[in-house]
């Protein structure tokens, strides 16, 4: 038996995960190498595209689903490609776990689910109330793994991430202000810079996602992985400065659709259960800077 199959493996979050159990454990990665491209030589490499179905390769005992888009913004306009991707996909990732007898599925899904929430922190039983495409197909991508949760008798785990940082990135607010810089031009700032958000180091996420395997009940689970603190917009930028020894030009720009202002999530279900991240927001923040502008 196959002891894990990561969709997405080549990518930001799967590349990393796949780091963690490659040496030790028979992997595969399924991956279209679309936006990732990271390959682990410990690992079994399977190029095929999960909007269509990928054919069964025997039984495995945990399939991790990563694959997705992370693109918030596009997910607005190109709704049609960021619906197959991000749940055409995970239905036939589904398929692939109920096929190959998957006694676990870990979805990776985002706190973009609660939208503007009302209770901040946010705990796991708000109401899903997503404000972008992105948001709305996590959502539809959680109750399609509580379904095969629940029909199937498979043990399946939903992690809402907060913002995901660290080095090898390919995409947010910390890899644009390094791509900016490194091309000489001023940072984008959307609105005044001052929405509060959670940042979390990937290697911290890493841990989460191995204690929840191991740690998680029967049946199906939700569980927020957030630090305690905020950072703003403005703040990470100073943070940059600092590191990088010189300030930089900054470009105001309207308000960004679907983007959340304000939030944080309770991550006490998580954290019970042993979660301990090395980094809190800031931290995570400053070590991503120094980690994306020494490869820059």
């Amino acid at each position: 038996m196959m002891d894990y199959l990561v969709t997405g493996g080549a990518g930001y979050i799967g590349g990393h995960f796949v780091d963690t159990v490659a040496k030790k454990s028979d992997v595969a990665v399924i991956d279209d190498f679309s936006t990732g491209h990271y390959v682990c030589k410990y690992a079994r490499i399977i190029k095929a595209d999960l909007r269509n179905m990928v054919p069964k390769i025997g039984n495995v005992r945990v399939l991790m689903h990563f694959a997705a888009n992370p693109d918030v913004k596009g997910s607005m306009h190109d709704i049609k490609s960021h619906y197959e991707r991000d749940v055409t996909a995970t239905l036939n990732a589904l398929e692939l776990a109920r096929k190959s007898d998957a006694e676990t599925i870990v979805f990776a899904s985002s706190s973009t689910v609660y939208g503007y929430a009302k209770k901040v922190p946010t705990p796991e039983e708000s109401p899903f109330a997503p404000v972008s495409g992105y948001g709305l197909f996590k959502a539809m991508g959680e109750n399609l793994v509580s379904y095969y949760s629940m029909s199937y008798g498979i043990r399946s785990i939903s992690l809402r991430f907060a913002n995901i940082i660290g080095g090898r990135t390919g995409h947010g607010i910390i890899y644009n202000y390094a791509k900016w810089i490194k091309e000489g031009k001023p940072l984008e700032v959307w609105g005044d810079g001052n929405q509060k958000k959670s940042y979390v180091y990937v290697h911290d996420l890493i841990d989460a996602i191995h204690i929840s395997i191991k740690e998680a009940g029967k049946g199906y689970s939700v569980f927020n992985v957030g630090n305690k603190d905020q950072t703003r917009v403005n703040e990470i930028i100073e943070i940059f400065e600092d590191v990088a020894g010189k300030r930089f030009r900054i470009k105001r720009k309207d308000s960004q659709e679907g983007d959340v202002r304000n939030f944080l999530l309770d991550s006490t279900k998580l954290r019970k259960l042993g979660w301990k991240p090395k980094y809190n927001s800031s931290e995570a923040v400053r070590q991503a800077v120094i980690e994306i502008l020494k490869d820059a």
